[in-house]
């Protein structure tokens, strides 16, 4: 056997390694400065208001101080993880291009479903996690989605995560993409390494940082894309929303440089058939016009689109929009007449000769194909999620989610006309299945998903 190589040379041998500063020692030394300012606090009036900006700094800006000294602290150890961490998986065979994913039958698998475990995600937010809410049932957890002509690939969550090595994944939209976003969190974070993901919010974009990838799954909140009365991401709760449809990069800019981006907006438009405008050159929300829903819709996709083509670079950038996630609140239409929304419903609609019409405003539908099929130098992929989803009246979050915050109260469970909520997903759930997708479609453009090279003749 052959000697191993020597290591690579070095300019001088014996001379001990410089020590090189870290992100550690670095907010060591901030806490240092801090005591030296309340130190000099006592004698300086000038010294105590320096001294209290510097608190006040890092109590606002800390969290963020620490994601950074983290993520430097991971490249300072491991410089090389590109090179070294490789999971060596097989190639993955997928769907052919003309096989339309989005046309199928949902069917029971309790053998490969869940996909996860609810108390085995620690990400989940109490509005999705209905099994801890009290549902008394689970069958929505195992339900498959079956295209009629072939076979959709298995999430694979390492093979997932070597594709977004080193890349950043933007949701952005309202809180049907922050619950696929929640499923998408899941369905990667058991191939984490402990200690090495978290999540941090900041306004309105939330951030999961899976660090040993070097990449993150991030969520923007924007229910309208474009700008609006309604962008607090936490406090939108407003009768008269209102739009600024040619006003987008305010929300934007956060777009920028991510590697895929997943849009949505659609259930924030249905309150009213007309929407509330803001006017071009007003200094107030009040100064707005009513138009039509879908005049609105079409001038908002206008000023989108516009956004792509000018900022987006179609060599580094996928772009992807999730078509409408239905409301099911009209039980009559699938065959119960008696009952209250999607209250105590426990299997989907199984019965797929017949149609099952949901009065979703298609135009909108048809409005985002025809943008998306115009873009003459960004290509956008159309993830139809809409009839798939149309037969889970069994998997909404109902009575078992929150309303401003908190678990609903058993006055409030006693009025589900009101207060069940039949529009975001249980997890683990359809969600899910939504992300499959997407997966595929991701790693279809990706070399990972190339199928084995041909052997040379004998």
């Amino acid at each position: 056997m052959g000697n191993p190589p020597p290591p690579p040379p070095t300019s001088d041998p014996s001379a001990p390694s410089p020590a090189l500063p870290t992100p550690r020692s670095l907010l060591a030394s901030a806490a240092t400065w801090s005591r030296s300012l309340l130190s000099a606090a006592r004698r300086s009036p000038v010294a105590t208001l320096v001294g209290a900006f510097f608190l006040l700094a890092l109590i606002m800006y800390g969290e963020d101080v620490r994601t950074i000294a983290e993520l430097s602290i991971d490249d300072y150890l491991y410089p090389d993880a590109e090179l070294y961490n490789v999971s060596g998986l097989p190639p993955l065979q997928l769907p052919p291009p003309t096989c339309d994913l989005h046309r199928g039958r949902w069917v029971f698998d309790n053998t490969s479903l869940p996909a996860y475990r609810e108390k085995e995600c620690t990400f989940l937010t109490k509005q999705v996690t209905c099994l801890k809410n009290g549902r008394p049932d689970d069958l929505w957890q195992y339900w498959k989605w079956q295209p009629s002509n072939c076979s959709l690939p298995s999430f694979d969550a390492r093979r997932f995560m070597e594709a977004m090595r080193g890349k950043r994944l933007l949701f952005v939209g309202d809180s049907l993409n922050r619950n696929q976003w929640e499923s998408l969190v899941c369905l990667v974070q058991p191939v984490l390494s402990k200690g090495r993901k978290k999540i941090v919010k900041r306004g309105s974009l939330t951030v999961f940082h899976a660090k040993e990838y070097r990449a993150t799954l991030e969520f923007y909140w924007a229910p309208f894309l474009v700008e609006s009365n309604s962008d607090n991401p936490n406090f939108h709760s407003i009768d008269h929303r209102i739009i600024r449809p040619e006003r987008i990069q305010g929300h934007a800019k956060y777009w920028k440089d991510a590697d895929y981006l997943i849009f949505n907006t659609y259930i924030w438009w249905m309150n009213t058939a007309d929407m509330k405008v803001r006017r071009p050159d007003s200094r107030y929300w009040s100064e707005h016009d009513e138009v039509p829903r879908i005049e609105a819709y079409g001038r908002v996709f206008k000023t989108w689109s516009d956004w792509l083509e000018e900022n987006v670079n179609p060599a580094k950038t996928s772009v992807f929009f999730m078509t409408i996630s239905p409301l099911h609140i009209s039980p009559d239409k699938w065959g119960n007449p008696n009952g209250i929304r999607c209250v105590k419903e426990t299997l989907p609609y199984l019965n797929y000769t017949e149609p099952l019409d949901l009065n979703h405003d298609m135009r909108m539908f048809d409005l985002v194909a025809k943008v998306a099929g115009s873009m003459k130098r960004v290509p956008v992929t159309l993830i139809d999620i809409t009839k798939m989803s149309d037969y889970r009246k069994d998997a909404h979050t109902s009575l078992y989610s929150i309303r401003q915050g908190k678990l609903l109260t058993p006055k409030q469970k006693a009025d589900p006309e009101k207060f069940a909520d039949c529009i975001h997903w249980c997890l683990p759930g359809v969600p899910d299945v939504w992300n499959q997708i997407l997966y595929t479609r991701i790693l279809s453009k990706s070399s990972a998903a190339l199928p084995p090279p041909a052997l040379p003749p004998l």
